[in-house]
């Protein structure tokens, strides 16, 4: 047996699920202060409160206020027990042992054992909620067994590195069982609690969300910054979508802090003395636009190939985020360990093999509006963005990409931002041509599961590749790093041969605040905003 025990780190050194990496040391925020109440505008209200149901990269913030995971991440991607004490694996990687802390209690007074760690566990396998977890992060998860109130064993069908970074997940953090039974559990909201450093009080829909400090709480990881309760008594989080509004209320003393703080923005709140600002690349995939390969006209590599080539990513992203933005090349984030940089200037910009390759395939005539058209019928291609998900200005990037492939290649590309249902409604007609998504695992094969296999939750581009398949299954089922590697960068260049999607940008995180918050930072991993356990509020 592989035994792995809670190592200690030097207390603000950085801060994992509860919080993050430090903001700005120099900040003059001071010691930390007990006490007092902060306003943080965010750009992103979360379609649901339950950690089960979690899918915004912008909600995880949120997520561990409340709620808390049998593991969390170190700075090197590793894992450091949370709401365990330890884990063992054995020789076989079939079985994960996890011995739990005793000294844990919900927000309702039930108290945090094995039983309830099943219960989660069997919550996840109720038909129809939640198919996306279950058919990736716990395809290969056979049962659990309590052992006794402080130990549970989880058996796999077989070997799965990644059922880890499930534990370490929000879809692996821990609802009270009490709270299972809500008839509110996949909302979420004050009834359905955890086991975190605050409690959700109150929800305004489009408007705010409350949380009070957990007085009790006295279980933070290890790399958390502190121990014992958070330093404040109540934080409030108002929906603030438009990052204008963000930053007027930031510069007007209306909120402390914000994230999400857009190019044109940067500079002024760098300029401000009363202010600091900090960004983190997020972890998992790029931000990138998947082409539909089950309907024309993208069945045709020819026309993948072209509406790459048409697009001048580099002036695209100038253009919409002035400088600060990432450039991607692959699938995956170019911030995490597996990602290929061979793959960098390999494609795109290239706007007469663009056209030759539409000439070639068929698209070779134009109508009096200067589109490609073929029997009569203009090369037309939708995307269908979900408002919920909308974040950094994609919508006004994707008007960037609509004009770069009609001006250099005739391609009519139609954008539609419409509520998340509608969206939904339109991806399962597969009424679409063009996705896009972006992740924010902390371990890229996590988003590979999801985007590539036939059938996983994200696959609606269609591609499917038995090696492909083998080659990720191979991965999650070794520890050697270097092994992991070679599987996923060949699987990063096999997309990229097919033309399966265009990379546009690495997603990352922005945070500014007053110059008296202290202990802002990012989760050392996931590069998302840290929770508000470390925050404080400087005299």
């Amino acid at each position: 047996m592989r035994r792995f025990a809670a190592v200690a780190v030097a207390a603000g050194l950085l801060l994992a699920g509860c919080g993050g990496a430090a903001a700005d040391p120099a900040a003059g925020a001071g010691a930390p202060v007990q006490g007092g109440s902060l306003t943080w505008a965010v750009e992103t209200e979360p379609i649901t409160f339950n950690p089960h149901q979690y899918a915004q990269a912008k909600a995880r913030l949120l997520v561990w206020n409340s709620f808390e995971a049998l593991l969390t991440h170190d700075d090197k991607g590793g894992y450091l027990p949370w709401l365990a004490r330890s884990y063992d694996v054995s020789a076989d990687g079939l079985t994960y042992t996890f011995k739990l802390r005793d000294d844990v209690t919900f927000h309702d007074g039930e108290k945090f054992d094995a039983a309830a760690v099943k219960a989660n566990l069997d919550q996840l396998f109720v038909p129809g909620y939640a198919p996306g977890v279950t058919s990736t992060q716990l395809k290969n998860f056979k049962d659990a067994q309590v052992v006794d109130p402080a130990t549970i064993a989880v058996h796999l069908k077989r070997p799965d590195v990644l059922i880890l970074d499930f534990f370490a997940s929000p879809q692996g953090a821990q609802i009270s069982p009490k709270s299972l039974k809500s008839p509110n559990l996949k909302a979420g909201g004050p009834d359905v609690v955890g086991t975190g450093p605050f409690i959700l009080d109150r929800y305004t829909k489009g408007q705010e969300v409350h949380y009070k400090k957990n007085p009790g709480y006295n279980w933070a990881p290890a790399n958390a910054g502190h121990q014992g309760p958070a330093y404040l008594d109540e934080i409030t989080y108002r929906f603030l979508k438009e990052s204008s509004v963000r930053v007027g209320a930031l510069t007007s003393g209306q909120v402390d802090v914000i994230e999400g703080v857009p190019a044109t923005e940067q500079s002024l709140v760098k300029a401000d003395p009363g202010l600091q600002f900090a960004q983190h690349l997020n972890s998992g995939t790029a931000y990138n636009y998947y082409f539909n390969q089950t309907r024309a006209p993208f069945d045709d590599i020819r026309v993948r190939k072209a509406f790459r080539d048409a697009v001048d990513v580099d002036a695209v992203l100038q253009g919409v985020y002035r400088g600060t933005a990432t450039r991607a090349w692959s699938i995956l984030s170019p911030s995490g360990p597996y990602y290929d940089p061979s793959l960098e200037k390999t494609f795109g910009n290239n706007p007469a093999e663009a056209n030759q390759l539409l000439d070639q395939a068929g698209w070779s005539t134009k109508d009096s509006e200067g589109f490609r058209t073929r029997d009569g019928r203009r090369l037309t291609v939708r995307i269908v963005l979900s408002a919920p998900f909308v974040r950094d200005k994609r919508d006004i990037l994707a008007q960037g990409v609509q004009a770069a492939v009609k001006q250099s290649a005739g391609i009519d590309l139609q954008v539609k931002v419409v509520d998340q249902g509608t969206a939904t409604d339109a991806l399962n007609k597969n009424e679409f041509e063009v996705f896009d998504n972006s992740r924010a695992d902390t371990d890229a094969g996590a988003a590979l599961a999801l985007i590539v296999p036939k059938g996983a939750p994200i696959n609606r581009h269609g591609f499917t590749s038995a090696d492909l398949e083998a080659q990720i299954a191979a991965a999650a089922a070794t520890t050697d790093t270097a092994k992991r590697k070679d599987a996923y960068v060949a699987v990063q260049r096999a997309l990229t041969d097919n033309a399966t999607l265009l990379p546009l940008y690495a997603p990352a995180d922005q945070i500014a605040a007053q110059k008296k918050v202290g202990g802002l930072g990012f989760e050392p991993t996931a590069g998302v905003p840290g929770s508000a356990y470390n925050l404080w509020i400087g005299k």
